[in-house]
């Protein structure tokens, strides 16, 4: 399959871009080529040309850390701390959910996602086989992880046994689109012989591992009371470091904890909507990336944030941390820019490359609508981006060069049947519509 897509101008990455008129030619699920001006050879040669003359190309944006299907409790915890919102708040709906219900919030998340310029996103949550097939038939690229805590020998065994079967069915699936990571939720969830044994599964499987760590200041009290540790800390002595670690939220650390995540490479997702929202504070995002911290931008669960809108994290990410440092240039645009794709596909364990626009790389590609209020006057489009464009104004979305939106209409799912069974699902398990 050859595509030709024509657009008024290219941003490739945080330090490249295209200020005019420009083609990009996509062959099967990767950039062919991509160059400034009309393409010059016989438009024929193509199965597909789409014209968007008033269009900004740029790559697909990544989430880097959320329970997709936690959309279907969007609102039912808002105002509360973490804690209290996971107890009383959470954990008693969860316990109810289904498969069926995890497939169809998972679809719901994708098509808030498609139309709001996401192509990646990451996934730590239950009854995962469900959510990959979600995933799959979006056309969307996932991380996916199932969740595991250890703190009964049921449930521990079970997290083990889910994750390699889990890692058997769908690491690699869907044309490559799928990957799998371990997923153990968190220190407080997981006891230290049960991550030490995680960490041998990462070896055992040659997958990496994603992580809650340090989101509250009562996460860490409890760290250094129990184990003489901060999370940081206390993760790296159980051996998670010795592995590719994505590390969700990060709020509270010292100089010490981000000299360790620098020198062993964890990477961060930074998630500041839901980190404000809970309460848990604001991660020192500034000081991580001045120390060569690998930092990506997550939105978390549609029941913390409480929607999925990366230009909301990438505005929130470069305009937060000016106000606490009082600092404007703390997170420039072009930082939050990075952060939303490619550091962010870092971050995921993407391969080299993903998160930008360039031949050889794959076409995750999104089109924004440069005849929208936020794009005029045409002054700085990577700017515009960050700081006043939304979700509203995504036209065009492909992922591995297939269109999965196209002028506003989403392709690949039957959002009517979403909306009828999330809200049939969510009558039955919560009792409210």
């Amino acid at each position: 399959m050859r595509t030709l897509l024509t657009v008024g101008a290219v941003i490739q990455s945080s330090e490249s871009w295209i200020d005019g008129p420009a083609h990009i030619v996509i062959e099967d699920d990767r950039i062919a080529a991509l160059a400034a001006g009309p393409y010059a050879g016989p438009q024929s040669e193509f199965d597909l040309v789409i014209r968007r003359p008033h269009a900004l190309a740029l790559p697909g944006l990544i989430n880097a850390h959320g329970h997709a299907a936690m959309t279907l409790l969007r609102g039912v915890g808002d105002d509360v701390p973490l804690f209290t919102w996971l107890h009383e708040r959470i954990f008693p709906l969860e316990a109810k959910l289904t498969g069926e219900a995890v497939y169809w919030g998972t679809l719901l998340a994708c098509w808030e996602m498609i139309r709001s310029g996401t192509t990646c996103f990451t996934d730590m949550y239950m009854m995962m086989d469900h959510a990959a097939q979600a995933a799959a038939e979006s056309g969307l690229r996932a991380v996916l992880s199932w969740g595991m805590v250890g703190l009964d020998e049921a449930s521990a065994e079970a997290g083990i046994r889910n994750t390699r079967r889990f890692a058997a069915a769908w690491h690699k699936a869907a044309d490559g689109r799928i990957t799998v990571t371990l997923g153990p939720h968190a220190p407080y969830t997981c006891p230290p012989a049960y991550l030490t044994r995680v960490a041998e599964l990462s070896a055992e499987l040659g997958l990496p591992i994603q992580i809650h760590l340090a989101e509250t200041r009562q996460e860490v009290a409890d760290s250094l009371a129990r184990y003489g540790a901060s999370p940081i800390v206390h993760a790296d002595r159980c051996g998670l470091f010795a592995h590719p670690v994505l590390a969700a939220h990060c709020v509270h650390v010292d100089d010490d904890d981000i000299a360790i995540l620098q020198h062993r490479g964890v990477r961060v997702a930074h998630n500041p909507q839901s980190n404000l929202k809970l309460a848990s504070g604001v991660a020192p995002v500034a000081r991580m990336r001045a120390a060569g911290v690998t930092v990506g931008l997550g939105t978390d669960g549609a029941a913390s944030n409480n929607n999925l809108d990366m230009f909301e994290e990438m505005r929130l990410a470069a305009t937060l941390h000016k106000g606490v440092h009082e600092d404007a240039a703390a997170i420039p645009a072009r930082e939050a820019f990075a952060m939303a794709t490619e550091l962010g596909a870092r971050a995921v364990f993407l391969p080299e490359g993903h998160g930008t626009l360039a031949p050889g790389q794959p076409a995750d590609i999104v089109l924004l609508d440069m005849t929208s209020p936020h794009f005029i006057p045409p002054r700085d489009l990577l700017s515009h981006v960050v700081y006043a464009a939304g979700a509203d104004d995504v036209t065009d979305v492909f992922v591995a060069g297939r269109m999965l939106m196209a002028k506003g209409e989403v392709l690949t799912l039957d959002t009517e049947r979403i909306r009828y069974e999330v809200r049939r699902l969510v009558s039955l398990f919560s009792g409210s519509s």
